[in-house]
């Protein structure tokens, strides 16, 4: 049996981490059976990183190394129709969304404008995690910014960059539904992990206003949200 081991969920979103949120979807999608367990300390994970799996004993941590062992121990087809262009794009999507995550990270932890509603909603959510727990984490977080970069940045900056990505995955979604034509694959279990936990996030950020004006991107969402949710 595998099992997810991901961070809480948040305003009725599995993992309100793009990353345990893109292999919830991926194993929805799959249909292989799993269980998930939530956790807020991820000192024990490999690489001290959420999400991670359990697969009968074998510990697998990174999201996309998650994905490239459950297809190839359970012979997944879910991208084998995938062209050599579209598996370019999908390399690159990837890493977009990888710079994305810290525009989406430094909007919950670090704007002044939007960390306390975000703490507030943490704590209303899940009361077992303390205030003390929070600002550990918060402080954990700064110096991350801080050494990735983007927290030298001035907020109206951050997000410019945040929505240049979000821009770029936009433009690549034609008539779908999804991201490589009328079937899913992962890739877009991974753009549903990031654009979920903007769009169903409840606090208005300029990245969620402008996901809000982004059909395509609401599209790709609402379908796998609907599929995933069952």
């Amino acid at each position: 049996m595998i099992t997810l081991f991901s961070y809480p969920e948040l305003y009725n979103v599995a993992d309100n981490n793009p990353y345990g949120l893109k292999i919830f979807a991926f194993l929805k999608m799959t249909g292989l059976p799993f269980r998930h367990e939530h956790l807020f300390d991820a000192s024990k994970a490999p690489r001290s990183q959420l999400p991670y799996i359990d697969d009968d004993g074998l510990m697998i941590g990174d999201s996309d190394m998650i994905i490239a062992h459950l297809t190839q121990k359970y012979r997944l087809t879910i991208d084998e129709l995938l062209t050599p262009a579209e598996r370019v794009t999908d390399h690159l999507v990837r890493r977009t969304l990888d710079d994305l995550y810290w525009v989406m990270s430094y909007s919950r932890w670090k704007d002044p404008k939007f960390w306390p509603l975000f703490r507030d909603a943490l704590r209303q959510r899940h009361p077992n995690l303390t205030a003390e727990a929070l600002a550990a984490a918060q402080t954990y977080n700064f110096q991350r910014y801080y050494y990735q970069g983007i927290g030298r940045y001035e907020p109206d900056e951050v997000y410019h960059r945040g929505i240049g990505d979000l821009e770029a995955i936009a433009s690549l979604l034609g008539s779908g539904p999804y991201l490589f034509g009328e079937q899913p694959g992962s890739t877009d279990a991974g753009i549903y992990g990031f654009i979920a936990n903007i769009h169903f996030y409840e606090i208005e950020t300029p990245l969620k206003r402008f996901v809000a004006s982004q059909p395509g991107l609401i599209r790709l969402c609402d379908l796998v949200h609907a599929a995933v949710s069952r």
